[in-house]
């Protein structure tokens, strides 16, 4: 394995701790005794497309410096490679370290922890939701939550979880259960009314909300969680909970396992690592290994 290492900055993430943090990330992968290239490009597509070449050219690992949309753009680059794939995560999300237990705005510890992860071989493999050819890593939301996190990415502040939060409230004023339809891999279509469904290859999403709390990143499915047709009224008591992911106790509340959905239902657009997807229907597959991960 080569000793260059890139680090992949988004600057902006987290209101301007990405670009804080690619430096103590940087001295912590130096000190080390690492080569680091910094990687920042002009928007999206100029840094996915400089994140290729880096892989391309046999960079020894990707280390994404942001949230999960930097972590999500990241694995663009990185899935379906032998090149592993770090994360300093100082974003306001930061569900796909959660879900890898690897340390959240911490940026010096992150970045030893990749220094040691790559000097002991700890690397991971864990599985990738996909959708049209795009990877994802934590959950793909669609129903309520979508909605909730278009709100919370147009919202300036606050930040973290209490951004989404008031998202929640605002959302809880107009929004109704939609009429779904779902498949599981080869069965049936299931016709429901549902405030929302979830499908998680991480556990959560939002900055810590447990919406898939059971989903295991390396076991092969998907963990997909069903809100059924509450009122506002439930759902104000109830969404809490997905903090503790007690929430999967609620009568209305149910938990699939498959290794392929597909689902639809009007007027809503899928979300998937804090991004959006594009509108329903949308049919995600898991990817058992598809990434292999630094970790502790």
């Amino acid at each position: 394995m080569t000793s260059e290492i890139t680090l992949f900055v988004n600057p902006t993430a987290g209101r301007g701790r990405g670009a804080h943090a690619a430096q103590p990330a940087a001295s912590a992968l130096r000190a080390a005794g690492f080569s680091v290239r910094t990687v920042v490009g002009d928007g999206p597509d100029d840094a996915l497309r400089r994140a290729r070449e880096a892989v391309d050219a046999g960079t020894g690992a990707l280390v994404a410096v942001g949230g999960d949309g930097m972590a999500g753009l990241a694995l663009q680059a990185v899935a379906g490679t032998r090149t592993p794939l770090g994360v300093v995560a100082v974003g306001t999300g930061n569900d796909f370290a959660r879900t890898l237990g690897l340390p959240v705005r911490a940026p010096e510890a992150a970045g030893r922890l990749t220094a040691e992860a790559l000097k002991r071989s700890r690397i991971r493999d864990v599985d990738l939701g996909r959708v049209d050819g795009r990877w994802f890593g934590t959950v793909l939301a669609s129903g309520f939550d979508s909605r909730v996190n278009d709100r919370g990415n147009r919202m300036r502040l606050p930040g973290g979880r209490f951004k989404y939060d008031l998202a929640i409230l605002a959302e809880l004023a107009a929004f109704k259960p939609l009429p779904y339809r779902i498949r599981l891999d080869d069965g049936p279509v299931l016709e429901v009314d549902a405030t929302l469904v979830a499908v998680g290859n991480g556990s959560s999403y939002g900055g810590g909300m447990r919406i898939c709390a059971g989903a295991r990143p390396d076991d092969g499915l998907f963990d997909v969680t069903v809100v059924g047709d509450c009122s506002r009224a439930t759902l104000l008591r109830v969404f809490p909970r997905v903090y503790k992911g007690t929430h999967l106790d609620h009568p209305k509340v149910t938990v699939h396992r498959a290794a392929k959905i597909s689902i639809d239902a009007p007027d809503i657009t899928g979300y998937a690592d804090g991004e959006p997807l594009g509108p329903l229907p949308l049919t995600a597959e898991c990817v058992p290994g598809a990434v292999r991960v630094l970790t502790a």
